[in-house]
């Protein structure tokens, strides 16, 4: 009684055990390749696959894009220069079947892929460009390894180079070779900087001036303008004062002017100068004298004339 269940509960193992090596879960981002009998049947999943433990082998590949690390590699460069370059190289997994058939171990083969193709790349380059076209590099390599890995299933998407080396001469030469550099900027740095600080000065010397001309021609604009105007108001006085003399002209007799004919003829003769200068008019300016006296001897007559007439009725 014993043995009988001891064997259903061997069988019952067995087949749980057989029913759990024939179901497999297969993820989104993987692939099941499977064997029967040693002979490919193709891709299984994602999701659930049934195997035969007996008679079938799997082999599970990765659909994401990995990476794989290149360690440093001494290379040789078209002028003879000693380099030593690492860099990494992204993968991804296109054809899972060819990944498993055509290539047993694709991380050794890819690293002595990319070791040869590094040598390879670097030997048709100079020192100089493998030192400033890195860019131009990672897209050689990525062409190359690709050529090779296309063969295994496998896509390179990406390679970047990390750290470049160069031999300790080469690089003391290019440290002197950047203090030159750095150098010469700052020798074209200040020389600039000279260049714009004279122009600065130039340009405000040149404004000082324009302002100083713009400040004289105003002033000599303005000082022109009050001499005109001055010259106005005295031109104006002066026609006022000579209408004032022409008014008081017209208001004076031919007497008063006369009298002061005889007024200058007097002083004329009190001066102790010996030689006199006399108006051609005297000729005439006598007779007025003649005629003036005789007004004034009228004028006294006729004056005494009215106090006898009024005299005589006292």
């Amino acid at each position: 009684m014993i043995g009988s269940v001891v064997v259903v509960l061997v069988i019952v193992l067995a087949f749980v055990f057989g029913l759990l090596r024939s179901v497999r879960v297969v993820p989104e981002y993987q692939r099941l390749v499977l064997f029967r009998l040693g002979r490919i049947q193709g891709n299984k999943g994602p999701g659930l696959v049934l195997v035969n433990p007996l008679t079938d082998r799997v082999s599970m590949v990765d659909l994401r894009e990995q990476f794989l690390e290149i360690p440093h590699q001494v290379a040789i460069t078209k002028d003879n220069a000693p380099i030593s370059i690492d860099f990494i190289m992204f993968y991804k997994v296109i054809d899972p079947t060819m990944s498993v058939v055509q290539v047993r171990d694709f991380s050794g083969a890819a690293l002595n892929i990319a070791a040869t193709t590094l040598r390879s790349v670097v030997g048709d380059m100079s020192l100089d460009d493998v030192l400033s076209k890195r860019e131009e590099m990672n897209g050689f390599l990525r062409v190359r390894l690709d050529e090779v890995t296309e063969r295994w299933g496998v896509k390179v998407t990406n390679v970047e180079v990390r750290e470049i080396n160069p031999p300790p001469q080469v690089q003391e030469a290019m440290t002197r070779q950047m203090s030159a550099e750095r150098t010469r900027r700052a020798a074209v740095t200040e020389a600039e900087g000279q260049k714009r600080a004279a122009i600065t000065v130039a340009e405000g010397q040149q404004e000082a001036v324009i302002l100083q001309a713009e400040g004289q021609k105003q002033a000599a604009v303005l000082a022109a303008e009050g001499e005109r105007q001055a010259a106005v108001l005295k031109a104006q006085g002066l026609s006022g004062a000579l209408e004032a003399v022409t008014g008081v002209a017209r208001q004076i007799d031919s007497n008063t002017m006369l009298f002061q004919y005889l007024d200058a003829l007097r002083q004329l003769a009190a001066s102790p100068a010996t030689k006199f200068i006399l108006p051609m008019e005297l000729t005439s300016m006598l007779s007025g004298v003649k005629q003036a006296v005789e007004a004034i001897s009228k004028a006294q007559n006729t004056s005494t004339t009215t106090n006898g007439v009024a005299s005589k009725p006292l």
